[in-house]
């Protein structure tokens, strides 16, 4: 699901595959439906954290901070989480074996041959994910230079496959050029709309109330700013968050004196951690109604309910880890911006 998830860049996008494609096969083989649906939830929600991450990519030209820092500074943190997410499943599953049985003799004696032929239409996909990704996070290609290894891999594997035509140059084109205009309508949006805010002194407003008036100190607003983004993440999705809350909490971020450096890159991360809780927290997270839509039948809205609790708990210990330790998320970016 981390993987499926990151590829797209989005947690929605893995969710769907997860829900339509894993959830009934998993069923049909006995698992628990509580358990597996809160799999598919926790691991899709990694999407957006891990790079290539839309939302950092969105943070980034808002906050003008650089997209491959907020890229880099998402890697541990976003491995953190599912490593803590694969022991959860691990340990649990020991402990409660029913909710995971095992497979028969003939699939566990399977030959290679045959899981490698099961495999084939995945293997390519993945192998451009982490070439472009790879290349990146060891620091060989900058952003635009992995986008264009990213393209350039996915035109070669078309030509390999025969699938090559001008129909398909033009319809990957189009949809290319359809997402980047959107993109570059919702920063600007953003952008005029900070503007506005901060012209209109809701900036200074907001930096008089919570420091001066109710002389919060730097940590007591950091952890408020990241209460606002759960109590609005029940409502709205992560680009409305974005676009209402970041042209009035960045400068104040700017301001505070945390200790150290490249608050804003720490402070993205935060953000996109914090949106994962909200996508997956009731009444009204995003992810909850939507995984309700393509679920099987069998599976119902408290069952979804029920399966998040544990995969947000574990959310909140890494979101805390990382503000007590911020070295988790800055440790990357500075390493790589240093050679």
């Amino acid at each position: 699901m981390v993987i499926i998830s990151a590829m797209n860049g989005l947690s929605v996008a893995g969710m769907a595959i997860g829900a339509t494609i894993a959830l009934p096969e998993m069923l049909r083989r006995g698992y628990d439906k509580i358990l597996i649906t809160g799999v598919v939830q926790g691991g899709s929600s990694l999407g957006i954290l891990v790079p290539p991450s839309v939302v950092l990519v969105l943070y980034g030209m808002i906050a003008r901070e650089p997209v491959s820092q907020l890229w880099l500074a998402g890697v541990f943190p976003g491995l953190l989480m599912a490593t803590m997410f694969g022991i959860y499943i691990y340990v649990r599953c020991r402990l409660q074996p029913h909710l995971a049985p095992t497979v028969s003799d003939a699939d566990l004696n399977m030959p290679l041959g045959e899981k490698l032929k099961l495999l084939r239409a995945g293997i390519l996909p993945f192998l451009i994910f982490f070439t472009m990704t790879g290349l990146f996070v060891m620091g060989i290609t900058s952003l635009v230079e992995s986008a264009a290894v990213g393209a350039t891999a996915a035109t070669l594997a078309a030509i390999a496959k025969g699938r090559m035509s001008f129909r398909l140059l033009h319809e990957t084109a189009r949809k290319t050029l359809a997402i980047s205009c959107m993109f570059l309508w919702l920063i600007l949006a953003a952008l005029a709309f900070g503007a506005v805010f901060d012209g209109l002194g809701a900036v200074r407003a907001i930096e008089d109330l919570f420091i001066n008036n109710w002389e919060l100190t730097p940590w007591q607003v950091i952890i408020m700013m990241q209460l606002s983004f759960i109590v609005m993440g029940m409502f709205l999705d992560d680009t409305a968050m974005l676009v209402i809350v970041a042209p009035l909490y960045v400068p104040l971020v700017r301001l505070l004196d945390l200790g150290f450096d490249n608050t804003l890159i720490w402070f993205g991360i935060l953000y996109t951690m914090t949106c994962q809780i909200a996508y997956i927290t009731p009444p009204f997270g995003y992810n909850l109604f939507l995984m309700r839509s393509l679920a099987p039948p069998e599976i119902r809205l408290l069952d979804i309910y029920r399966s998040i609790w544990p995969f947000v708990l574990m959310m909140a210990a890494t979101i805390a880890l990382v503000m007590m330790f911020p070295q988790i998320a800055l440790w990357l970016p500075e390493t790589v911006s240093v050679r």
